[in-house]
C-alpha cells in the first residue's frame, strides 16, 4: 500500500511569518490582508510539492495554555499580537473552511500540541503506518516531532526561504543531536523567546556535550547523582546542574509538546473542495490575482476514508 501525504499547518506561525514578510495590503474596504495573501502563497505551494492527501490546519486556541498555569511567566516577554494581524485569523479560517480543510484547535492547548496529537493518534492509537507527515511551521519548536515518517518544512526568512526537515538534516544542523532530543537541549540552555528559565550557566556546547554523552536529561541527572558520568565535568558544572535539577525538569515539562489530547479525526475523508466556492470567497477579499494559482484537484471518491 502507498503511503498517504499528510500535510498539517502550523496555522498561526504560519500566519505570523506571512504578516511579518509582506508589505501592507488592505482591500478597498480596509480590511488588512497581507498575512492570509501570504499564508495562501505558502499553502499554494506546499500542496504543489506534497500534493497531500489529507490537510489539517491547526490553531492555537485565543486564551492562556496550561502553559501558563504552570508559570505565569511564560511567554511573557513578547509583544501582544497586533490587532492588523489578529483580525486577520478570522478570515483565514473562513477561506480554510471554503478549500475543505479541517481547522482544530483546544482550550488550554497550543498549534503544536494538536499537531503532536494528530500524528500519536493516527500512528499509535489507530496504529497506521501508511502515512507521511509534512508538518509546515515557522516554530523550530515543532522540529522535536521529527522522525522517519515525519518531517517538517520549515519557513526560515520571511515565507520564501525554506527547508524540508528530516532527521538527517536535523543531525547536521544540531551537532548530530536527534531531534526528540531537542527538548532536553533547551531545557538545559534555556529560550528566552518562550521566557524557559533553562540552568543558568550551562551553555550550548556543554549542553550538546552532555547529551551526546547521556541521551536525555533522566540519564544525565541518574549518572550524576549516581557518580558514574563518562566524562569529568568542573566542579561548577555539577554545582550549577544539581542547584538547577528543578529548573531543568520543569523547563523540559514546558517545552514538550503534548502528545495526547483528546481529538474528533475519526472521520477523516480524503481532502477535496469546490472550486467556485474558492473563487468566490477570493473574490470577496480581493485575491484576484490568486484565484489563477489555486491548486486543482482530481475528483476523489468521498467515501474513502483514512481508518
Amino acid at each position: 500500500m502507498s503511503k498517504k501525504n499528510f500535510l498539517i499547518l502550523d496555522s498561526n506561525s504560519i500566519l505570523h511569518r506571512a504578516f511579518h514578510a509582506l508589505p501592507k495590503l488592505t482591500t478597498s474596504k480596509g480590511q488588512p490582508v497581507n498575512a492570509v495573501y501570504g499564508f495562501l502563497l505558502v499553502l499554494f505551494k506546499v500542496i504543489k510539492e506534497f500534493s497531500p492527501d489529507y490537510i489539517f490546519a491547526c490553531f492555537d486556541y485565543p486564551a492562556k495554555t496550561f502553559r501558563h498555569q504552570l508559570f505565569k511567566e511564560y511567554k511573557s516577554k513578547r509583544p501582544p499580537t497586533p490587532d492588523d494581524l489578529k483580525n486577520q485569523i478570522p478570515i483565514l479560517k473562513e477561506i480554510l473552511q471554503n478549500f475543505n480543510i479541517p481547522i482544530l484547535e483546544k482550550e488550554g492547548f497550543e498549534s503544536d500540541d494538536i499537531i503532536g496529537s494528530i500524528i500519536y493518534q493516527i500512528k499509535e492509537k489507530e496504529k497506521l503506518d501508511n502515512v507521511n507527515f509534512i508538518i509546515v511551521s515557522g516554530d523550530t519548536d515543532i522540529l522535536q516531532l521529527i522522525d522517519k515518517d515525519t518531517k517538517v518544512y520549515l519557513l526560515q526568512k520571511g515565507i520564501k526561504k525554506t527547508l524540508l526537515y528530516d532527521e538527517n538534516l536535523f543531525r547536521q544542523k544540531f551537532f548530530n543531536l536527534a531531534p526528540n532530543q531537542l527538548i532536553d537541549f533547551k531545557a538545559l540552555v534555556g529560550d528566552s523567546s518562550d521566557n524557559i528559565p533553562g540552568v543558568k550557566g550551562i551553555g550550548k556546547k556543554t549542553a550538546i556535550s552532555l547529551l551526546l554523552n547521556y541521551g536525555n536529561l533522566e540519564n544525565l541527572y541518574k549518572k550524576l547523582e549516581e557518580k558514574k558520568l563518562k566524562e569529568k565535568l568542573s566542579l561548577k558544572i555539577r554545582e550549577i546542574l544539581i542547584k538547577d535539577k528543578e529548573k531543568a525538569f520543569f523547563s523540559k515539562e514546558l517545552i514538550s509538546i503534548k502528545k495526547d489530547i483528546p481529538l474528533a479525526i475519526d472521520n477523516l475523508f480524503l481532502w477535496d473542495y469546490d472550486f467556485n466556492n474558492v473563487v468566490s470567497i477570493f473574490k470577496k477579499y480581493e485575491f484576484n490575482s490568486l484565484i489563477s494559482k489555486i491548486p486543482k484537484r482530481e475528483t476523489f471518491n468521498n467515501n474513502l476514508k483514512l481508518w
